[in-house]
């Protein structure tokens, strides 16, 4: 009888479970899909520094034409790879190795995303920065601007969310792979916002 009654209610708070699960979830996706590229141009507002979080090729030079285009005193690259170099980067993008020098800052301490937001926040401490604007991946956005706040919450922050060629983000339902990486980023997602609950109550 008991069992009888914990199947019973477990399949139910399963259910309820599974519910809340997808409707966050569609919520996520529309949140993602509002997020639109900006084109470089006047309208968008100079900030004391840009920050771009590897994990794209694309992030990384939509923040270098950020900079080429006057829009921030400083580039910090958060999570760069021990093996890169400054010159490696100058080559790559094609430039000058005076904006290299004087403007971009390579940040190693970094591995996730936790590490980007406390790497930023020395960078922002050390240059005595109060405004940035943030390079990263649409999906991946939510996530690192929820834990940027949480950690810098007296800094402001703009957005410049990136496209991946590689994400079909239009058919994201039709594409297993873009399935999996917009649900597995929303878990994370809930975990970063989990964990700061917890957090809180202890």
């Amino acid at each position: 009888m008991i069992f009888k009654q914990f199947m019973k209610y477990g399949s139910t708070v399963s259910l309820l479970l599974l519910g809340l699960w997808l409707a966050g979830f569609f919520l996520f996706v529309g949140r993602v899909t509002a997020y639109i590229e900006p084109i470089i141009d006047e309208e968008i507002a100079a900030t004391d520094a840009i920050v771009v979080l590897t994990g794209g090729s694309e992030r990384l030079e939509s923040g270098l034409n950020l900079l080429r285009a006057g829009k921030a005193k400083k580039l910090l690259v958060s999570g760069v790879y021990p093996s890169v170099t400054s010159t490696d980067i100058a080559k790559r993008y094609n430039l000058p190795a005076e904006l290299v020098s004087c403007c971009v800052v390579l940040g190693r301490s970094a591995d996730n995303t936790f590490g980007n937001a406390a790497e930023t926040e020395n960078f922002m401490k050390r240059e005595g920065f109060l405004t940035l604007r943030l390079v990263t991946a649409h999906y991946h956005m939510p996530r690192s601007l929820f834990l940027f706040n949480e950690v810098m919450p007296d800094t402001r922050i703009y957005l410049y969310p990136v496209s991946p060629d590689s994400v079909a983000l239009r058919s994201w339902w039709r594409s297993p792979g873009t399935l999996s990486l917009l649900a597995f980023e929303y878990c994370k997602y809930l975990y970063v916002r989990l964990k700061y609950v917890v957090e809180g109550w202890l």
